[in-house]
């Protein structure tokens, strides 16, 4: 009963962080869609003089640069903790493998924002939940 009850626990913790980080990078995402770089300022009225340049500066081809990956880290993060919990909740005897995707997203969601930060502390406790959650042996009550 105590690994069921365990097992619950990390799943819900891991659901929640990878809710977390899910809609912490897809907000992270839009704000750089909409052009989040250009705050205004001196340099904005003069067309963009500063920050226009970002296409040949490191730009690779689309605004904001390699700091747009960052979102999508997070995006991917966020979804592959989620089917981590859900797994770990349809599977719990593999919860030693799903533990450790759970737990090893959530420590990378951090590049992407980490679903405000809480998403992936909340990610990494469920992962380790379900890692130590010990099984019961064959022929033990």
């Amino acid at each position: 009963m105590a690994s069921h009850t365990t097992s619950t626990g990390a799943f819900i913790l891991s659901l929640i962080g990878g809710i977390l980080i899910l809609l912490g990078s897809a907000m992270t995402w839009m704000w750089f869609l909409s052009d989040g770089f250009n705050f205004g300022g001196m340099m904005n009225g003069f067309g963009h003089m500063m920050n226009g340049y970002e296409d040949m500066m490191g730009g690779f081809g689309f605004p904001g640069g390699f700091m747009m990956g960052l979102p999508l880290v997070g995006l991917v993060s966020g979804i592959v903790v989620i089917i981590g919990a859900i797994m770990l909740s349809a599977q719990p005897s593999t919860h030693m493998t799903w533990g450790s995707i759970i737990l090893a997203f959530s420590v990378v969601s951090f590049m992407g924002m980490g679903g405000f930060w809480i998403g992936a502390l909340l990610g990494i406790a469920g992962g380790a939940l379900a890692i130590s959650t010990r099984t019961p042996q064959k022929g033990t009550v």
